[in-house]
């Protein structure tokens, strides 16, 4: 009687786990072709090298807060079932011949549509009360998707404007005479443009991703997490900027 009520009460635990690894294997059935070109992307392109770290960070930190006496089926199951149901809707639109969307976008959005399946798998397989847990982890999965690049020219732009902006103010602290016409800083004998390719996109990221993910594992409150995250915005630009003023890309 004892042996089959822990059998009865081991099937119940594997059985969410069990429910989860079918809707992943799925969605690999279904979005094998934007994983693979996210992985070259994130191989080829320095820009998106955040991409490889996004999935084992966000797996770990689940693993972290995992309590299995916590599974329940509860009304996890609609939310679910909702997310699962816009994960299809964004792949079709992704697909239609008539949206005509650039190669970017479509994975972009295949991205997405992969990621929203995979949260709602989780709550559907779970419940509301491990996906709460979870919830940081589950929301960190939104950075696998690539910035498309409609967004990430201005950002960009941004931060190689930023990246000139501060050059300037410290070559003019330390009183080297300098002008500058947009993102070019003109000194005595010498010419500097932030070029894109140093516009430090890579590390920007890297650093507002990792800061994101200290921030949850060191900090209690919100407000503390977001400010924390909110800093090494411009840190990155001033740590560009620094670059600028004492060596030339």
């Amino acid at each position: 009687m004892a042996l089959t009520r822990s059998t009865q009460e081991e099937n119940a635990k594997l059985s969410p786990l069990f429910r989860f690894s079918i809707l992943v294997a799925i969605s690999l059935l279904i979005w094998w072709h934007p994983v693979f070109s996210s992985l070259a992307l994130a191989l080829r392109d320095d820009q998106y090298t955040h991409l490889l770290l996004i999935l084992p960070v966000s797996a770990a930190l689940i693993y972290l807060e995992w309590k299995p006496s916590e599974f329940s089926a509860d009304s996890g199951m609609s939310i679910g079932l909702v997310l699962l149901g816009a994960a299809v809707g964004v792949a079709v639109v992704a697909r239609l011949p008539i949206s005509a969307l650039p190669h970017d976008e479509q994975l972009s959005l295949n991205t997405l549509a992969l990621v929203l399946w995979w949260i709602g798998g989780f709550i559907v397989s779970f419940g509301t009360r491990v996906s709460r847990r979870a919830l940081f982890p589950l929301c960190f999965l939104f950075w696998m998707v690539p910035i498309p690049a409609f967004l990430l020219n201005p950002i960009v732009r941004l931060l190689q404007e930023g990246s000139a902006a501060s050059a300037h103010l410290l070559f003019a602290v330390t009183g080297v005479p300098v002008t500058q016409d947009g993102i070019q800083l003109t000194i005595p004998g010498l010419t500097v443009e932030v070029a894109r390719e140093c516009s430090s996109i890579r590390s920007s990221l890297l650093l507002v991703v990792t800061t994101m993910v200290l921030a949850q594992v060191s900090l209690r409150s919100a407000w503390r997490r977001a400010l924390v995250v909110a800093v090494a915005i411009p840190l990155s630009i001033a740590k560009n900027g620094l670059r600028y003023s004492s060596l030339p890309c």
